[in-house]
């Protein structure tokens, strides 16, 4: 994640003694995202080395981030490996850095796997669906901030960039999109919290083991579909050369769905909108990637993601009839 704010060692020092979490040994900034400043730090207590990871938000505020913390506990707590949020004597688990909220949670054991295969795919599948499944009885409640009201606020701003082709696909999806949404099968789909950003890096495996979730800050109560999609056009498509990138791969899509199914069964709305969600995922990304490239804030050790891959995964989802104009069926509210 890129480094906004430069937090100094004695101001991390002090946080972790605030949380009993013993002596400062190391402070480290993460590269590799684009949200908030995120920062490794070790630390010693009574000879004991712990690991965790300091976040300072840069766009979320006081207001809504005891919703993703409180949502990582309530998870914890329920036996889906995330990392847990520590607390002051307090109780509290959100803390304040530079006068920007900040918290402090537990480092993952494990590596980012960015090559999975099918039994990665599985073992993120089943996960997935025991994390719906444990988020039902939690009372919080806060809508997906990247949902279809931001694509429908963002795609103007992000227009001016693209050439006429791509102003074609984001305005005729973004209209797809609006029109699914009123449909009574997008109004049936099971809803709760989801964590909308569940990509390769933001799973960690050790020894072929899934050891865990994390970077939940743009989860947010929407369809588990949306968060199916999510994944799959990240975890069951091709990485690499322009003209494979972003295909489908159906064996690990077909295993990615088996193995949620066999926790909880899609319903019959999440089978007819599948497609259609595929296709939200591989837009929410687009635009969002393409707002952090041409609209970027300063930070050192920035580095936005390629818009394009998210553009050629959306291409690979939509058929020709969409790409004609012609809006599929669907059952009005």
């Amino acid at each position: 994640m890129a480094v906004y704010t430069e937090v100094r060692f004695e101001e991390a020092a002090a946080l972790l003694h605030e949380l009993d979490l013993g002596d400062l040994t190391e402070l480290q900034g993460i590269q590799g995202g684009i949200e908030n400043t995120n920062y490794f730090v070790s630390s010693e207590r009574e000879g004991q080395t712990l690991r965790h990871v300091l976040t300072v938000f840069e766009r979320l505020g006081f207001e809504q981030l005891p919703f993703y913390l409180h949502l990582m506990r309530h998870l914890a707590g329920r036996g889906i490996p995330v990392p847990g949020p520590a607390a002051n004597a307090g109780g509290e688990i959100l803390h304040r850095i530079q006068d920007k909220p900040a918290a402090v949670v537990d480092r993952l054991r494990g590596r980012s796997e960015l090559r999975p295969g099918v039994a990665h795919c599985e073992a993120v599948g089943a996960m997935l669906a025991r994390m719906h499944l444990a988020g039902l009885d939690f009372e919080m409640r806060q809508d997906n901030l990247r949902g279809l009201a931001w694509w429908n606020e963002t795609v103007p701003v992000v227009l001016p960039f693209l050439d006429q082709a791509q102003s074609r696909l984001i305005l005729g999806e973004l209209a797809y999109q609006n029109h699914v949404a009123s449909s009574s099968a997008h109004k049936a789909l099971p809803r709760g919290p989801i964590h909308a950003d569940l990509f390769r890096d933001n799973v960690m495996f050790e020894d072929g083991e899934l050891t865990g979730f994390f970077d939940f800050y743009f989860a947010g109560c929407d369809s588990f579909l949306f968060d199916i999609a999510v994944c799959m056009n990240d975890w069951c498509v091709r990485h690499g050369e322009p003209e494979v990138d972003g295909l489908p791969v159906p064996e690990l899509a077909d295993r990615f769905l088996a193995a949620y199914e066999s926790v909880r069964p899609l319903t019959a709305a999440e089978h007819q909108l599948m497609p259609a969600m595929l296709r939200a995922g591989a837009l929410r990304f687009w635009i969002s990637r393409l707002w952090d490239l041409h609209l970027p804030r300063e930070a050192s050790m920035l580095k936005p993601h390629d818009p394009s891959h998210f553009e050629r995964v959306l291409r690979a989802r939509v058929p020709q009839s969409a790409a004609a104009h012609v809006l599929p069926e669907l059952a009005p509210a």
